[in-house]
């Protein structure tokens, strides 16, 4: 059972080349460019959050409502439902109060996309470890098959080693597109309840 080296270095090569696209970003392994934070500005023209920031989880029924909305498997219409009965019901205190909502929601799912950034950076790490240990199972396995006189059973163990190696290493990668979406469908989320809080502010 012989591999071809060919094949080896394809994958190998492929992989160490994309992670290369972004050499100063240390271990990340997608191809978008690694942002740490998702900026404000690109999401809010409100009143400033600052205090806001350090404060809203004081505020129970706002903590409450950033778990709720934030969360994936509550759907977006029903999210802005949520936001629209809580300013109805805020009063004279909306715009306060809506925008306390807005820095808690930023904070959260802020944090929630730093912790997936860490996440992928340690992904990222991990199949880099993985591609060296295929390679140097690749040279470990020249090393035998060129060996004089040349020993069947040593190329097959060094075949089926590489093998095994290689296969969990391809298995991980091509989950790096995926992976990779996660802060994006963070921000995207992020910037829908953004819209639906700053609309129902500028509707009162």
């Amino acid at each position: 059972m012989k591999l071809s080296r060919i094949v080896i270095l394809a994958l190998l090569t492929q992989t160490a080349g994309a992670m290369a696209q972004t050499p100063t970003q240390g271990d990340w392994p997608c191809k978008q460019v690694r942002v740490p934070d998702i900026a404000i500005g690109g999401l809010w023209n409100g009143p400033a959050i600052d205090a806001e920031r350090q404060s809203w989880r004081n505020d129970a029924s706002v903590a409450d409502l950033v778990s709720r909305i934030r969360q994936r498997r509550t759907p977006l219409a029903d999210a802005e439902k949520l936001i629209a009965d809580f300013a109805h019901a805020a009063g004279a205190e909306s715009k306060a109060r809506l925008t306390r909502l807005f820095a808690g929601t930023y904070e959260a799912m802020n944090d929630e996309r730093h912790e997936v950034i860490n996440g992928l950076d340690r992904f990222g790490h991990r199949l880099k470890d993985m591609a060296e240990t295929a390679r140097q199972g690749s040279e470990e396995m020249r090393k035998v098959q060129d060996q004089k006189p040349a020993d069947p059973e040593a190329i097959r163990k060094a075949s089926e080693a590489l093998q095994w190696r290689l296969r969990l290493f391809e298995e991980q990668r091509r989950m790096v597109t995926y992976v990779c979406e996660s802060p994006a469908l963070i921000e995207q989320r992020i910037g829908a309840l953004a819209r639906a809080i700053q609309k129902e502010m500028d509707d009162r």
